[in-house]
């Protein structure tokens, strides 16, 4: 994937981030948009995942992304407006 097209993609999974919170108050009541996103956010980072499969929600643009493969990962959205994603 070319460099323009990964920050295409990551604008657009930040805005979905942005976003998340306002579509649903829990996102295990509507996860999967929220889990294919993540899902996405996860592989950009070139992180091991699958897909995920649950996803719990912390804080405003912070979840708990839990993969198919086992691995668990903070999905947050720093001051700076960035998508960090820490292994757990």
């Amino acid at each position: 994937m070319k460099q323009g097209s990964k920050r295409l993609v990551l604008m657009l999974v930040t805005a979905t981030l942005y976003a998340a919170p306002s579509l649903a108050a829990d996102p295990a009541a509507n996860g999967v948009p929220v889990a294919k996103d993540l899902t996405a956010v996860i592989a950009l980072q070139g992180l091991p995942c699958g897909q995920v499969v649950s996803v719990s929600q912390q804080g405003e643009n912070d979840y708990i992304a839990k993969c198919q493969d086992g691995h668990r990962y903070r999905v947050s959205v720093n001051a700076d407006g960035r998508v960090v994603v820490d292994k757990k």
